[in-house]
């Protein structure tokens, strides 16, 4: 379940609501009794643990053998022209 921002309207109060996405939002600020607005925030973000991600780690063998084929094809052109 996702947290949810809301701001008051008439008395700037922000504060921050546990709910269900299924839940309808709320309409009454919990201090003043005033509307509110839901704020539309930025989230957690993506988050990358580890030793780092790279375009090797998960190419299969048969990539890498036309990969070195097709280098060692352009090494010879280069040589011959």
């Amino acid at each position: 379940m996702p947290n949810y921002d809301y701001k008051c309207l008439s008395c700037n109060n922000r504060f921050e609501v546990f709910q269900s996405i299924k839940d309808e939002p709320l309409t009454e600020c919990s201090s003043c009794g005033g509307k509110v607005k839901r704020i539309i925030g930025a989230g957690a973000g993506l988050i990358f643990n580890g030793s780092g991600f790279y375009i090797t780690d998960y190419k299969n063998k048969s990539s890498e053998k036309s990969d070195t084929k097709n280098k060692s094809e352009v090494k010879q052109e280069k040589i011959s022209a």
